[in-house]
């Protein structure tokens, strides 16, 4: 499935109040669809959007936290998904986009690219429940069940790049952008 279309399927079920952490690829292409002021978009360091979703969730219970991933970011950062599964957050939900590759950083080819199974490994850390998707019309007809469980779940994308999208380095790393989504958490 494109990813591209996989986040308009994303788009369509989010709610003004839900926090999105997005990385990489997944952000710009979310971006791209319309950006929020819930959109937690300070990841800098690979790894880190399951981690910065676990404190937000912590922190907000009130609030559905979403984490947008991919999986060369996700294989930096494994460990969390014990952590997450640990802390047991019922408002966090994690989709991994898996492409096989880094892409923003030269779509270099992922360590055991094709027989990680985010799915599984989550799973056995402790995660509520797991999904995988391959197709863009069965993750739309299960979405809204899906998000009406209590996590942490772990949803797994089998995607690949969609519409090109520009990735917007200045604005992800700006102050504008933190201070964006601090006023709008604050805010309630």
């Amino acid at each position: 499935m494109r990813r591209d279309l996989a986040l308009q399927v994303l788009a369509r079920t989010i709610h003004s109040r839900d926090i999105v952490v997005a990385v990489y690829q997944a952000l710009f292409d979310w971006l791209a669809l319309g950006p929020r002021e819930l959109d937690y978009v300070s990841t800098g360091a690979m790894g880190q959007a399951s981690s910065h979703g676990l404190g937000l969730a912590l922190a907000s219970p009130g609030r559905r936290v979403l984490v947008f991933d991919g999986d060369g970011s996700l294989l930096m950062n494994l460990g969390a998904l014990a952590t997450i599964a640990d802390a047991s957050p019922p408002n966090l939900w994690h989709f991994v986009f898996a492409n096989g590759t880094y892409e923003v950083n030269g779509a270099h080819p992922l360590p055991a690219a094709g027989r990680v199974d985010f799915a599984a490994i989550a799973l056995a850390c402790g995660y509520r429940s797991t999904y995988r998707f391959n197709e863009l019309s069965e993750f739309e007809l299960q979405l809204a069940n899906i998000l009406d469980q209590q996590g942490p779940l772990l949803v797994e994308l089998k995607v690949e790049p969609g519409e090109f999208f520009p990735r917007n380095y200045p604005y992800i790393h700006s102050a504008k952008a933190r201070e964006r989504f601090r006023t709008a958490l604050n805010r309630n």
